[in-house]
């Protein structure tokens, strides 16, 4: 079952589009992650998703709600953590898990009970008396999600939602959030930290420039986008001929940075590899470092916007 279907959706600034003829479900109680370099349409996504701006044209069902004609059902039904800071500055952190809670009328002991476990979970206690005008981004950014869970919702629209985090408070949310999705908590998760999508979402779509390029689930993108394997050279000395030298070999792709750094792109990178070697023996060219680059998501995401760049 879907909890989001988007068919043909698009939104434009002017001769500019934002989001150019999107086409996308959502799986209910599942983690879909969006990602895209700065400037894809990430954002924007999410805004017509949460029905904070129209779309051009298209259409969009959330929840099983025409979003489009019923903004406000779906805004009753849905969670949503932007990437722009957003705080009352000189509330405190306590104050803001409360004074939200009230706008979702929860009663005041459930308020008590929720605020008092997300204090524990987002590792606020401590500060909890502190005005968000003087917590740091990591500390402010906590307090953003953390509140968005003063209220039941069926699905949450996380973007960005690790900025300004340590490599612990992030790793800490994941967790957090992977547990919530157990519960039946479905999450739209936008984010350019690849190593995040890997492990947390489900399945993965990658936009750039307002077009989605693929979806699949990390697993698949990987089965079927890292038959390609990366191999690093680095010589010892810079090698001003060795672009000439190697630029004949077939059945791979080098690219070559400051004339000290081979980067060989091949699904038969071991028979290239042996050529490339043979050339630098027989050229008396020596090498310093050869590395095998393993296949992440990572590397699919660079290479795929960049082959996306070059198409248009």
């Amino acid at each position: 079952m879907s909890c989001i279907n988007v068919n043909h959706l698009s939104k434009s600034y002017g001769s500019v589009k934002a989001v150019d003829d999107l086409v996308l479900s959502v799986k209910t109680g599942k983690v879909f992650g969006f990602l895209g370099p700065n400037g894809a349409g990430k954002s924007t996504t999410i805004k017509l998703l949460t029905t904070l701006i129209p779309p051009s044209s298209g259409s969009l069902s959330i929840l099983g709600i025409n979003a489009v004609e019923n903004p406000l059902q779906v805004r009753h039904k849905i969670g949503v953590v932007l990437q722009q800071p957003s705080y009352e500055p000189t509330l405190s952190v306590e104050k803001s898990l409360d004074k939200y809670g009230m706008m979702w009328n929860i009663p005041r002991t459930e308020r008590k009970t929720r605020m008092e476990q997300l204090l524990k979970d987002f590792d606020l206690v401590e500060i909890r008396k502190k005005r968000n005008e003087d917590l740091s981004i990591g500390q402010r950014r906590r307090v953003q999600v953390a509140r968005e869970f003063m209220h039941d919702m069926e699905l949450l629209f996380l973007d960005e939602p690790t900025a300004g985090l340590d490599p612990s408070a992030r790793r800490k949310l994941l967790d957090y959030l992977k547990n919530k999705v157990k519960t039946g908590l479905t999450i739209f998760y936008t984010t350019h930290i690849l190593t995040e999508a890997e492990y947390l979402c489900d399945e993965i779509a990658i936009i750039d420039k307002g077009k989605i390029i693929t979806i699949d689930s990390p697993d698949a993108l990987k089965n079927r986008f890292g038959k390609e394997k990366t191999i690093k050279i680095h010589l010892l000395e810079k090698q001003s001929e060795i672009t000439s030298l190697l630029s004949g070999i077939p059945d791979c792709k080098i690219d070559f940075e400051s004339g000290t750094n081979i980067i060989i792109h091949s699904e038969q990178s071991e028979l290239v590899l042996l050529q490339i070697l043979k050339i630098l023996n027989d050229n008396a060219i020596d090498i310093e470092d050869l590395s095998a680059v393993p296949t992440n998501l990572e590397e699919i995401f660079l290479n795929m916007v960049k082959e996306n760049a070059s198409n248009n």
